[in-house]
């Protein structure tokens, strides 16, 4: 199987009984904080964490010296690209980019050809899929306008979240433009239990812009041309909706300092509504699309230094619940059309968590890295699996799988187009020195990536089945009902 950078994809592992493993280190980082100890493991799940290792000395070992082991990451926000648009990715591509940069689950979005609107359509997907992922898995199923009352009875072994596009792009095929439409999801999706997942920005408001100034000629337009008018619009109208139906909304990429504002002022009325946050918004600003062009050409569009600014602060202060890739891969020939024709995206899954690590450590140096630390696992670990119902994921703990990571904190490195694992071979991150680096990725105890043979495990990540339901709160956590 070719790779972006021109060598051979060697794989490594078995399908058959999953052996004893004791993985050991000076900073597991736990759900009761960074700690020395042994991850006992058997049959793919966490049987202890113990001070002393007590497995039989036939077990493999692993030793982590003082590298951190983090829970394994979770993405809640990728494109793999099938059915349809495999030309510029798919599952064998996608979920080597995600070990490689430590995710071991992803949930992956409708918008592929044809869209995964109803059960059918993801139980098709998911047998496409089967062999082919490096990675867990689970699915959002997208909203069809002229069906919202299927939520309402959505078998949560087929999907627990639906995706709903507010405005069109050129990969967004179901895009909700009529108001009673829009409501009538709310109030299904609350009726089954479903969770909203919302891109938030307004198509009106985005149409009415298009028939004034006519299409962009440059990228020094861009962002005006999608201006953060459109997301704080459609923002309050979630809110609005929320309010009154109770329906459990996720805005994904959020892009502004006054949408942040909105939703955490909705927070704090108690309104079920959360937000995540791209490593894209939170690594470039609008003078980064001047000079790259499509590059970092983004749906949102990447915003000012103020808002880049917002979002960190989001993220330090916990107001958001997850990061997220929005790993949007695109051929080099389609990004290098004219500025009206190229397609919004770039892929992301892999220099997620090191790109946030590095802007952590360089806005924040004086910070306890345990605690810095801490907060990523929180944002790519702990609250995914919670918001999405992904059980024994998220966490290192004794009936968890074991899904684990073994992170270099201080480790300086040039990313390159030779480390792209993803299909389209270029990534926007080309040429950055990061901090931090994915040594080792175990998913259900298994190595799926390491980083000193440069090896790969196994395609045999699962579908996963949802966790009991539950109500969220304003900010992700819930009680049963």
């Amino acid at each position: 199987m070719p790779r972006a950078g021109g060598g051979v994809v060697e794989v490594t592992g078995t399908t058959g009984p999953v052996p004893e493993l004791v993985v050991s280190g000076r900073r597991l980082v736990t759900p009761d904080g960074v700690r020395p100890g042994h991850v006992l493991v058997r049959g793919g799940r966490i049987t202890a964490v113990t001070a002393t290792d007590t497995a039989p000395a036939s077990a493999e070992r692993i030793d982590a010296g003082e590298n951190y082991v983090l829970p394994g990451l979770i993405d809640s926000h990728v494109h793999f690209r099938t059915p349809g648009l495999t030309h510029k990715e798919d599952w064998e591509h996608g979920s080597r980019a995600a070990v490689r940069g430590g995710v071991t689950t992803v949930l992956d979005m409708p918008n592929t050809m044809p869209p995964t609107l109803d059960a059918d359509a993801v139980l098709a997907k998911a047998r496409l899929v089967e062999g082919r992922s490096l990675v867990d898995l689970r699915f959002h199923i997208g909203l069809d306008p002229a069906r919202p009352e299927l939520l309402a009875d959505l078998d949560p072994s087929v999907a627990t979240s639906a995706k709903v596009f507010m405005a069109g792009h050129h990969t967004a095929p179901t895009v909700v433009r009529d108001p009673a439409a829009l409501e009538g999801a709310f109030v299904a999706a609350a009726e089954g239990g479903v969770q909203l997942v919302l891109h938030a920005e307004d198509d009106g408001v985005f149409a009415l812009l298009d028939a004034w100034w006519g299409e962009p000629g440059s990228y020094l337009e861009y962002e005006r041309r999608r201006p953060r008018t459109g997301g704080i619009v459609a923002v309050a109208k979630v809110v609005e909706l929320v309010r009154r139906h109770g329906t459990h909304a996720h805005i994904v990429h959020l892009s502004s300092r006054e949408e942040a504002d909105l939703v955490c002022a909705a927070q704090a009325a108690g309104y079920p509504v959360t937000f995540e946050v791209t490593g894209h918004h939170l690594s470039f600003t609008d003078k980064d699309t001047q000079r790259l062009g499509a590059r970092t050409r983004l749906s949102p569009s990447i915003r000012g230094q103020a808002d880049q600014d917002r979002l960190w602060r989001a993220f330090t202060a916990g107001e958001l619940a997850t990061l997220g890739s929005d790993h949007a891969p695109h051929t080099v020939a389609e990004k290098t059309r004219s500025v009206a024709a190229s397609p919004p995206g770039l892929p992301g899954v892999q220099e997620l968590a090191v790109a946030v690590w590095t802007g952590m450590r360089r806005r924040r140096p004086e910070e306890d890295p345990d605690t810095a630390v801490a907060r990523l696992v929180r944002h790519l670990s702990q609250t995914p699996a919670e918001l999405f119902r992904l059980p024994g994921k998220g966490r290192i703990a004794p009936g968890a799988d074991a899904d684990l990571v073994v992170f270099a904190p201080d480790t300086p490195w040039m990313f390159s187009a030779h480390d792209v694992e993803s299909k389209c071979g270029w990534s926007a991150y080309e040429g950055w020195t990061f901090t931090g680096r994915v040594e080792r990725t175990l998913r259900a105890g298994r190595t799926v990536w390491d980083a000193a043979t440069g090896m790969f495990g196994a395609y045999d990540g699962r579908l996963l089945t949802a966790a009991p339901s539950t109500q969220p709160t304003a900010h992700g956590a819930g009680r049963k009902v």
